[in-house]
Protein backbone atom coordinates (compact mmCIF):
# COMPACT_ATOMS: atom_id res chain seq x y z
CA UNK A 1 0.00 0.00 0.00
CA UNK A 2 1.38 3.39 -0.99
CA UNK A 3 1.40 6.04 1.74
CA UNK A 4 -0.18 9.17 0.30
CA UNK A 5 1.88 12.01 1.72
CA UNK A 6 -0.20 14.68 -0.05
CA UNK A 7 -3.07 13.81 2.31
CA UNK A 8 -1.34 15.69 5.11
CA UNK A 9 1.35 17.90 3.56
CA UNK A 10 1.86 20.32 0.68
CA UNK A 11 5.46 19.46 -0.12
CA UNK A 12 6.29 18.95 -3.77
CA UNK A 13 9.80 17.54 -3.29
CA UNK A 14 11.04 14.60 -1.24
CA UNK A 15 12.32 11.05 -1.32
CA UNK A 16 10.78 7.59 -1.37
CA UNK A 17 11.75 3.96 -1.81
CA UNK A 18 11.04 2.56 -5.26
CA UNK A 19 9.57 -0.89 -4.57
CA UNK A 20 8.80 -2.17 -8.07
CA UNK A 21 8.79 -1.19 -11.73
CA UNK A 22 6.70 -3.36 -14.06
CA UNK A 23 5.89 -3.20 -17.76
CA UNK A 24 2.43 -2.00 -18.76
CA UNK A 25 0.53 -3.26 -21.84
CA UNK A 26 1.14 0.04 -23.65
CA UNK A 27 4.93 -0.34 -23.40
CA UNK A 28 5.38 2.09 -20.53
CA UNK A 29 6.29 1.21 -16.94
CA UNK A 30 4.37 1.41 -13.67
CA UNK A 31 6.44 2.44 -10.66
CA UNK A 32 5.25 1.66 -7.13
CA UNK A 33 6.76 3.64 -4.24
CA UNK A 34 6.45 3.08 -0.50
CA UNK A 35 5.13 6.65 -0.24
CA UNK A 36 4.31 9.38 -2.71
CA UNK A 37 3.80 13.11 -3.10
CA UNK A 38 1.98 12.57 -6.43
CA UNK A 39 -1.80 12.82 -6.56
CA UNK A 40 -3.31 10.19 -8.91
CA UNK A 41 -6.12 11.04 -11.30
CA UNK A 42 -9.45 10.61 -9.54
CA UNK A 43 -12.12 12.33 -7.50
CA UNK A 44 -12.68 14.81 -10.31
CA UNK A 45 -9.05 15.97 -10.21
CA UNK A 46 -6.31 15.37 -12.82
CA UNK A 47 -3.08 13.58 -11.95
CA UNK A 48 0.01 15.46 -10.84
CA UNK A 49 2.96 15.69 -13.18
CA UNK A 50 6.64 15.78 -12.26
CA UNK A 51 9.74 13.63 -12.07
CA UNK A 52 11.14 10.57 -10.31
CA UNK A 53 14.85 11.32 -10.28
CA UNK A 54 15.15 12.78 -13.80
CA UNK A 55 12.49 10.61 -15.43
CA UNK A 56 9.23 12.43 -16.28
CA UNK A 57 6.08 11.02 -14.69
CA UNK A 58 3.59 10.87 -17.55
CA UNK A 59 0.51 10.12 -15.46
CA UNK A 60 -0.41 8.80 -12.01
CA UNK A 61 -3.08 6.19 -11.36
CA UNK A 62 -4.62 4.52 -8.32
CA UNK A 63 -4.82 0.75 -8.61
CA UNK A 64 -6.14 -0.95 -5.51
CA UNK A 65 -4.16 0.36 -2.53
CA UNK A 66 -1.17 1.32 -4.68
CA UNK A 67 -0.42 4.54 -6.53
CA UNK A 68 1.18 3.83 -9.92
CA UNK A 69 3.56 6.36 -11.45
CA UNK A 70 3.67 5.80 -15.21
CA UNK A 71 7.04 6.45 -16.86
CA UNK A 72 8.52 5.78 -20.30
CA UNK A 73 11.66 3.98 -19.12
CA UNK A 74 12.25 1.34 -16.42
CA UNK A 75 13.69 2.50 -13.10
CA UNK A 76 15.72 0.50 -10.60
CA UNK A 77 14.61 -0.19 -7.01
CA UNK A 78 16.08 1.97 -4.26
CA UNK A 79 15.83 5.48 -2.88
CA UNK A 80 14.60 8.00 -5.46
CA UNK A 81 13.98 11.72 -5.52
CA UNK A 82 10.44 12.96 -6.15
CA UNK A 83 9.59 16.33 -7.63
CA UNK A 84 6.00 17.34 -8.38
CA UNK A 85 5.33 20.14 -10.86
CA UNK A 86 4.50 22.76 -8.23
CA UNK A 87 2.75 25.22 -10.54
CA UNK A 88 0.42 22.58 -11.92
CA UNK A 89 -0.27 21.23 -8.43
CA UNK A 90 -1.24 24.68 -7.20
CA UNK A 91 -3.61 25.17 -10.13
CA UNK A 92 -5.29 21.83 -9.45
CA UNK A 93 -5.57 22.66 -5.73
CA UNK A 94 -7.12 26.04 -6.52
CA UNK A 95 -9.65 24.50 -8.91
CA UNK A 96 -10.59 21.73 -6.49
CA UNK A 97 -10.99 24.15 -3.60
CA UNK A 98 -13.14 26.47 -5.73
CA UNK A 99 -15.29 23.47 -6.61
CA UNK A 100 -15.88 22.81 -2.92
CA UNK A 101 -17.04 26.39 -2.40
CA UNK A 102 -19.42 26.17 -5.35
CA UNK A 103 -20.81 22.96 -3.87
CA UNK A 104 -21.42 24.70 -0.54
CA UNK A 105 -22.96 27.73 -2.23
CA UNK A 106 -25.35 25.52 -4.19
CA UNK A 107 -26.34 23.74 -0.99
CA UNK A 108 -27.36 27.09 0.49
CA UNK A 109 -29.98 27.34 -2.28
CA UNK A 110 -31.35 23.84 -1.65
CA UNK A 111 -29.23 21.84 -4.12
CA UNK A 112 -27.08 18.78 -3.42
CA UNK A 113 -23.72 18.38 -5.20
CA UNK A 114 -23.52 14.92 -6.77
CA UNK A 115 -20.65 15.14 -9.27
CA UNK A 116 -17.58 17.32 -9.72
CA UNK A 117 -15.02 17.90 -12.47
CA UNK A 118 -12.11 20.11 -11.43
CA UNK A 119 -10.03 20.10 -14.63
CA UNK A 120 -8.49 23.28 -16.07
CA UNK A 121 -10.90 25.03 -18.46
CA UNK A 122 -13.51 22.33 -17.79
CA UNK A 123 -14.62 23.04 -14.22
CA UNK A 124 -18.20 22.07 -13.42
CA UNK A 125 -20.28 20.95 -10.46
CA UNK A 126 -23.51 18.97 -10.97
CA UNK A 127 -26.30 19.26 -8.40
CA UNK A 128 -29.45 17.25 -7.74
CA UNK A 129 -32.54 19.04 -6.50
CA UNK A 130 -32.99 19.09 -2.74
CA UNK A 131 -36.23 19.60 -0.87
CA UNK A 132 -36.88 23.23 -1.77
CA UNK A 133 -34.25 24.10 -4.36
CA UNK A 134 -34.43 27.42 -6.17
CA UNK A 135 -32.28 28.10 -9.22
CA UNK A 136 -29.66 30.71 -8.27
CA UNK A 137 -27.89 32.94 -10.76
CA UNK A 138 -24.12 33.26 -10.97
CA UNK A 139 -23.91 36.53 -8.95
CA UNK A 140 -25.85 34.95 -6.08
CA UNK A 141 -23.48 31.98 -5.92
CA UNK A 142 -20.43 34.23 -6.23
CA UNK A 143 -21.64 36.47 -3.42
CA UNK A 144 -21.42 33.55 -0.99
CA UNK A 145 -18.09 32.37 -2.37
CA UNK A 146 -16.56 35.86 -2.20
CA UNK A 147 -17.74 36.31 1.38
CA UNK A 148 -16.02 33.07 2.46
CA UNK A 149 -12.86 34.08 0.63
CA UNK A 150 -12.91 37.48 2.32
CA UNK A 151 -12.76 35.65 5.66
CA UNK A 152 -9.64 33.84 4.36
CA UNK A 153 -10.72 30.63 6.07
CA UNK A 154 -7.94 28.05 6.61
CA UNK A 155 -8.03 24.50 5.28
CA UNK A 156 -9.14 21.83 7.75
CA UNK A 157 -8.27 18.17 7.16
CA UNK A 158 -9.65 15.46 9.44
CA UNK A 159 -9.81 11.68 9.39
CA UNK A 160 -12.88 9.83 10.61
CA UNK A 161 -12.62 6.04 10.59
CA UNK A 162 -10.02 6.21 7.84
CA UNK A 163 -12.14 8.61 5.75
CA UNK A 164 -10.40 11.87 4.89
CA UNK A 165 -12.55 15.00 5.00
CA UNK A 166 -11.55 18.46 3.80
CA UNK A 167 -13.19 21.73 4.77
CA UNK A 168 -12.35 25.37 5.38
CA UNK A 169 -12.81 27.05 8.74
CA UNK A 170 -16.14 25.98 10.19
CA UNK A 171 -17.75 25.37 6.80
CA UNK A 172 -19.03 21.86 6.15
CA UNK A 173 -16.35 19.42 5.03
CA UNK A 174 -16.54 16.94 2.15
CA UNK A 175 -15.07 13.42 2.01
CA UNK A 176 -12.19 14.04 -0.38
CA UNK A 177 -8.84 12.62 -1.45
CA UNK A 178 -7.78 15.65 -3.48
CA UNK A 179 -5.36 18.51 -2.95
CA UNK A 180 -6.48 21.91 -1.72
CA UNK A 181 -5.14 25.37 -1.00
CA UNK A 182 -3.99 26.21 2.52
CA UNK A 183 -6.31 29.22 2.77
CA UNK A 184 -9.24 30.45 0.72
CA UNK A 185 -7.38 33.59 -0.36
CA UNK A 186 -5.01 31.28 -2.29
CA UNK A 187 -7.79 30.34 -4.73
CA UNK A 188 -7.86 33.71 -6.42
CA UNK A 189 -10.85 35.01 -8.36
CA UNK A 190 -13.53 32.46 -9.20
CA UNK A 191 -15.60 33.02 -12.33
CA UNK A 192 -18.90 31.19 -12.91
CA UNK A 193 -19.34 30.97 -16.65
CA UNK A 194 -22.75 29.27 -16.77
CA UNK A 195 -25.60 28.05 -14.57
CA UNK A 196 -28.04 25.79 -16.40
CA UNK A 197 -30.65 23.12 -15.89
CA UNK A 198 -30.33 19.77 -17.63
CA UNK A 199 -32.57 16.76 -16.98
CA UNK A 200 -33.63 18.11 -13.61
CA UNK A 201 -30.09 18.81 -12.47
CA UNK A 202 -28.32 22.13 -12.00
CA UNK A 203 -24.89 22.36 -13.65
CA UNK A 204 -22.50 25.13 -12.70
CA UNK A 205 -19.51 25.72 -14.95
CA UNK A 206 -16.59 27.64 -13.53
CA UNK A 207 -13.02 28.76 -14.10
CA UNK A 208 -10.36 30.81 -12.35
CA UNK A 209 -8.83 34.14 -13.23
CA UNK A 210 -5.07 33.57 -13.48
Amino acid sequence: MTERLYYTCDRTEGQANLLSCSAEPDGRYAVVLDRTLFHPQGGGQPADAGWIDNEPVETVLARGDDVLHIVAKPLLPGVVNLRVDAAQRQLHARLHSAGHLIGLAGTAFGWLPVKAHHWPNEGRITFAAGGNGTLPDAPSLLAKINAWQAEDLPRRVTFDGGLREVGFGELSAYPCGGTHVARLSDIGQVTITQVKMKKGQMIVNYTLVS
